[in-house]
């Protein structure tokens, strides 16, 4: 970025921030909008340079960064001049994705540079001290799916791969950047698989450059309040937010969806979101002029947008503000003009936030155990197994729903068994989850031993989901580059307690992995949160049993020394051993929901079981639960 009007030493995301302290901060309007008040023909778009393309270019906008650039800086000015912070580029359909549909998918980073470079010079001439502006680079959503299949007769399908929307992506941001834009704006989110593939080729472009970028996130709901509050691919907010937080984002918000008065709420729930979530960003918020009318213009007038976004800075709901499709800079300077009346949104104090994962709803551990579900796990079920070997999804998809109905708050998907193409059952049976709402709405454990088939389950996942597992087995560097895999992909780990020696055998050994793993993550900035040690199987359940009170005593310390770590234990066999002892199927059963019981005290949060075969400690005969205490836990 070239502006010199900050002071010396000052990053951009300083003097932003500097700037987001003081006042609420003003994001341009439509460039579309007045792009078509121009009423350009096929020809404009074309130009010299492309007059002879097969491929109709008469509203690419995109384009015009090339062949009119003219007139996108003179929109640049109009916005500038309306009292606009930040002014965004002419670069929301400018990833090859978008731009195959005019033939124009080789020009994705040359448009995108060639957008930011305008905006990057107009924003420079009109900066002055005291009032810095800004270029957001604008990163729209594509017109593909990640999350949703383009054929309802093939629901395992997808327009496109995660792969293919990251490689886009990138380009898209690198010209961006390249150009001078300050701050990428991933905008009018209507997927958060597509979002979080963007996040993810951004993070690496970064990562490359060594830049400290500020990002915002903005999302666009599907339907209005009672009912709404999700987007189309079916996320609540409250999922979107755990499923982007990784992120980091300087700004979250809302844009384009509808008017000013119907996006309110939404944007009340965004704001209070993040409070539960500990976040620190900003709010934002770029609706639309009102609704569009039956010739897809918008008529709302710049006098009644502000005295609806009006009611958002009186009740300080917002840090950024801006227009969205039908927005014109007397829109602008009208929201210009009014938010210099009130200061903007309060940040709240970021508190330790709770573990959470998400599916097409969130989900928070609480204290008491959550238990996963096993028998989608195709090495503990062979009929499911033998389900999707038959390529029998529905079949399938009836195991996890039944382990929902047991209690099962999170499904296990593991397909490592040597007649299955691991990678290709983990997508298939991924995909068609969304088929069963039930189902959509329960987080997933991605469970492998191979690495590959891991990184398959994350990219069909547009929530936030274990993964099952990473270990220092191959030493901390390939340890730490697994655990920043699944970060950047905004997954949790799982960590088991192995490591260059083996399998750790007891208390001792448990707790020196333990404590090498959590140092390991927590100085590469890996959430606590986002941390699940696996205290491994307790054992057979026989009295005085070593390995039960190694269990137990690993649990607790884990609890005392890893805060805001989660513990996992995998119960799926005390059942299948205590019958070896002749128990009946109720004891069995009792067994297990005591053992679940004395292992949460100890700080167990989290039980890979199946939910069938266990009885709750609290719905145990008192008798029957008393027997089973005297029998091994006394």
């Amino acid at each position: 970025m070239s502006n010199n009007v900050y002071a010396a030493g000052e990053t951009v995301r300083e003097a932003l921030n500097a700037v987001a302290a003081r006042r609420i901060i003003i994001l341009d309007g439509a460039m579309g909008s007045l792009i078509q008040s121009y009423h350009l023909t096929e020809e404009d778009f074309r130009g010299e340079r492309f007059a002879g393309h097969p491929v109709k270019l008469l509203g690419c906008n995109d384009l015009l960064c090339l062949t009119r650039p003219e007139l996108i800086s003179r929109i640049h000015e109009e916005y500038l001049k309306a009292g606009a912070d930040i002014t965004k580029t002419c670069s929301f359909n400018a990833t090859a994705v978008s731009l195959e549909h005019f033939g124009l998918k080789d020009f994705a980073y040359e448009i995108s540079r060639a957008a930011a470079a305008l905006a990057r010079k107009v924003a420079d001439e009109f900066s002055v001290p005291g009032k810095p502006r800004f270029v957001a680079g604008s990163m729209g959503p594509t017109a593909k799916s990640g999350s949703l299949s383009p054929d309802i007769n093939k629901p395992e399908t997808r327009a496109i791969t995660w792969e293919e929307l990251a490689a886009a992506y990138y380009d898209n941001a690198r010209g961006l950047l390249d150009g001078g834009a300050d701050i990428l704006l991933l905008e009018t989110i209507f997927d958060t698989l597509n979002a979080k593939a963007a996040i993810f080729a951004i993070n690496n472009l970064c990562e490359e450059r060594r830049l400290d970028l500020p990002l915002m996130i903005s999302a666009t709901v599907a339907s209005a309040a009672p009912a709404g509050g999700r987007i189309l691919a079916g996320q609540t907010l409250g999922a979107f937010c755990v499923s982007v937080a990784h992120a980091k984002p300087w700004a979250l918000g809302l844009n384009c969806s509808f008017g000013a008065e119907t996006l309110k709420c939404h944007v009340a729930d965004l704001g209070a979101l993040s409070l539960q979530f500990g976040g620190s960003w900003l709010i934002s918020a770029h609706p639309n002029a009102g609704l569009p009318n039956q010739l897809g213009a918008y008529d709302e007038s710049p006098e009644s947008m502000m005295s609806k976004m009006e009611l958002y800075f009186k009740e300080g709901l917002v840090n950024i503000a801006g227009g969205c499709c039908g927005t014109t800079p007397a829109h602008i300077a009208a929201l210009a003009e009014a938010a210099k009346r009130y200061p903007p949104r309060i940040l709240p104090r970021s508190a330790l936030p709770a573990t959470r994962l998400s599916s097409l709803v969130d989900f928070a551990l609480g204290k008491g155990p959550c238990l996963i579900g096993e028998r989608t796990n195709v090495a503990e079920n062979r009929e499911f197994l033998s389900y999707i070997q038959e390529g029998n999804y529905d079949d399938a998809l009836a195991e996890a729903g039944g382990m929902i109905g047991e209690g099962a708050s999170i499904i296990d998907v593991c397909m490592d068994d040597a007649l299955l193409d691991g990678e290709q059952a983990m997508r298939n049976f991924l995909n068609f989850i969304p088929q069963d709402p039930e189902i959509a709405r329960t987080p997933v454990m991605i469970d492998s031993s191979c690495w590959s088939v891991i990184e398959a389950g994350l990219a069909c996942v547009q929530g936030k989901c274990l993964v099952y597992s990473i270990s220092l087995r191959e030493g901390p560097d390939e340890f730490l580059r697994r655990a920043g895999s699944i970060r950047s992909r905004g997954a949790a780990a799982v960590v088991t307690l192995f490591d260059e020696r083996g399998p750790a055998p007891d208390y001792e050994r448990k707790i020196e992995i333990c404590r090498r793993s959590w140092q390991l993550l927590r100085d590469s900035d890996f959430p606590a949160q986002d941390i699940v040690f696996d205290a491994g199987a307790p054992g057979g359940i026989v009295e005085h049993d070593l390995r039960v009170r190694d269990f137990i005593r690993s649990c607790a310390w884990i609890r005392d020394n890893c805060p805001g770590a989660q513990i996992l234990g995998v119960l799926g066999g005390l059942s299948k051993l205590s019958a070896g002892f002749g128990e009946p199927e109720q004891v069995q059963k009792a067994i297990t929901g005591v053992f679940l019981k004395h292992a949460a005290d100890s700080g167990l949060s989290l039980a890979l079981v199946n939910p069938a075969s266990l009885i709750p400690c609290e719905d145990i005969d008192s008798a029957l639960r008393e027997s089973v205490e005297n029998m091994f836990f006394n």
